[in-house]
């Protein structure tokens, strides 16, 4: 006999909701209601997601970050300064929506700067980047104490353990689906605060993560991507070394091996590898993985090699270039993405000219540019030869019309070739189709044959054709 559910106020109640949530209800008539804001990263994003699904389970429902609500979270960022002040913006911005509400701070920015996140007027509650699994706790516990401001901070030298989460079971992508499968970083680039916000460097167990992308793919998502602070730092602990298949297996082919022997219609995408870690050998023993996207996003942050030495980014030039020319040849249409700054302290007029130059080298399909920000903290803030701003202002233009140039040379490599492309959305003004091709090219499909239910055609993967350039990346023909 199925046992009734209770219901409260028209509230249907489910058996993980708290004791605390079942309470508002019959006091308010309603669910307790959050909302989020996330800044940042794609592994905040994911946590944040993450976040969300542990208030529903405890029976409170979610608001869009413009909505008046009950509890307000800001998973924040630190990276720049400037991302320090966008924090401090959203946390304002939202207590205003409701001034009763109960204000948490999570993030980057909090796990650095906790004082300073605490005195801002209106937080209650903050939280150090391995406490945001505990929030919707805290949040409870904050309202029953009705304490003035809590703060829960570890120092990152003692933060060794993964904080798992739970399995994410949706994401505001229908059809790309992140999972997190690392934390922290090791490798203290002198540019970067990252390190001291996230901690050592600490790996998901491997059957959480397959469970949870099972999970995904069963719920219709048809790419899974594999996220993290340093994602080529996964399963590198002396613990995590698997063997299968008679042969040992390290790092993230201990996840590549489980997925793709997986039943479904997907394939999987990295979000990031650092050459920091990884090198042409290691990158040709991912290329055995059939169902592993023909795309890697590797940071070169710079093309001096003087430069990459001041930044502490452990490798060269010529061993970057020895990753793409494996790559490359394993299959010429490989899409490679990277990061550049322009503008670090000391890069001279020949070092960026170094920069311009690997950028027509490797043939990028995305050139993400991004002027050096001096970030306290870090070791470069007080190198000498800080870059003029109109300098940086210029090398960036460059280096951005540089990475468009770059692009439509890989683009135009690929006219004519047959293509994978994940359906994402239809454009409604041009008419098209769009998604990604298995190498990172954004593309587009005109509706020719007027297809009339388009929603059936989203999230499906079809055989294209690629025709010519168009807009930011490619046109293409189905098959």
């Amino acid at each position: 006999m199925t046992k009734e559910k209770q219901c409260i106020n028209g509230i249907e109640i489910e058996e993980t909701y708290s004791r605390f949530a079942i309470d508002f209800i019959k006091t308010h008539g309603r669910k307790n209601s959050i909302a989020t804001k996330t800044l940042g990263c794609k592994v905040n994003q994911y946590e944040t997601e993450a976040i969300k699904e542990k208030f529903i389970h405890r029976g409170y429902e979610i608001v869009n970050e413009e909505d008046f609500a009950d509890v307000y979270i800001i998973n924040t960022c630190t990276v720049t300064s400037l991302a320090d002040k966008k924090s401090r913006q959203y946390i304002r911005r939202m207590k205003k929506m409701n001034e009763a509400s109960i204000v948490a701070v999570t993030g980057c920015y909090a796990q650095i700067s906790p004082e300073e996140v605490s005195q801002i007027e209106g937080v209650n509650i903050v939280t150090g980047t391995n406490q945001k699994g505990r929030l919707v706790e805290l949040v409870e516990q904050h309202l029953e104490s009705k304490k003035e401001n809590e703060c829960y901070i570890q120092d990152y030298e003692l933060i060794n353990e993964y904080e798992e989460t739970g399995i994410i079971t949706s994401m505001e992508s229908r059809t790309r689906a992140y999972i997190k499968i690392q934390e922290g970083c090791n490798r203290f680039c002198s540019y970067c605060i990252i390190p001291y916000a996230r901690g050592n460097v600490r790996s998901r167990a491997a059957q959480d993560i397959i469970d949870e992308a099972k999970n995904l793919i069963e719920k219709g998502f048809k790419e899974i991507i594999l996220t993290g602070i340093n994602t080529a730092l996964y399963g590198m602990e002396a613990e995590f070394n698997h063997s299968s298949d008679n042969r040992s297996l390290i790092g993230i082919e201990i996840i590549l091996n489980e997925l793709e022997k997986m039943e479904g219609d997907f394939r999987i995408r990295l979000s990031s590898l650092e050459p920091t870690v990884i090198n042409a050998a290691y990158v040709q023993s991912l290329l055995q993985y059939k169902r592993l996207c023909p795309h890697l996003h590797l940071s070169i942050q710079s093309g001096s090699d003087n430069i990459l030495k001041a930044m502490n980014r452990r490798y060269n030039r010529a061993e970057y270039l020895d990753i793409v020319n494996t790559l490359r040849k394993f299959n010429p249409y490989y899409g490679i993405t990277t990061d550049i700054i322009v503008g670090f302290p000391g890069e001279s007029e020949e070092d960026f000219r170094d920069s311009l130059d690997i950028v027509d080298k490797v043939g990028f399909c995305k050139v993400h540019v991004f002027k050096y920000s001096k970030r306290q903290g870090t070791k470069a803030a007080d190198m000498k030869g800080h870059v003029a701003p109109e300098v940086k202002n210029r090398r960036s233009d460059e280096l951005i019309q540089a990475g468009k140039q770059s692009a439509d040379s890989f683009f135009q490599l690929n006219i004519g070739s047959e293509k994978t492309v994940l359906v994402e959305e239809y454009l409604q003004d041009r008419g098209c189709f769009t998604g990604y091709t298995e190498n990172y090219m954004k593309a587009y499909i005109k509706d020719e044959q007027d297809i009339l239910n388009r929603e059936e055609f989203l999230n499906k993967f079809v055989q294209v054709k690629v025709e010519k350039l168009y807009l930011d990346g490619i046109l293409c023909k189905i098959i």
